[in-house]
């Protein structure tokens, strides 16, 4: 979609397409994953678990980055990343209400 044509959306709406873009690749959902099992990590723990190249790795973690779904610190050599809870209680927040809408619906199509 055009850069342009973004601001017929809602910012909700918006925003909400960042994070699902930023979830299109396994890779990504694995380092989520990965991430909500031990809490924080070193690059170097994600790429040994994911099994893909270092560069590929950081390529994934930039967008994750990127799209607000994990933040990261600067210890020495090594950038420890963890998942923004916020980010992630936002997008619970929406598909929740999704869930909550559908369960209120009183007619059934399709």
């Amino acid at each position: 979609m055009g850069v342009s044509k973004t601001d017929l959306f809602t910012e909700e709406q918006n925003n909400i397409s960042l994070l699902a873009k930023a979830l299109g690749h396994p890779a990504r959902v694995a380092i989520i994953e990965y991430l909500l099992k031990i809490d924080s990590c070193i690059c170097g723990d994600i790429v040994d678990e994911i099994g893909l190249a270092q560069p590929t790795v950081s390529q994934h973690l930039k967008e994750l980055k990127n799209a607000k779904i994990i933040k990261g610190n600067i210890e020495g050599k090594a950038i420890c990343y963890c998942i923004d809870e916020e980010t992630i209680t936002k997008f619970h927040h929406y598909f929740g209400n999704m869930i909550t809408n559908l369960n209120n619906k009183k007619t059934d199509c399709c």
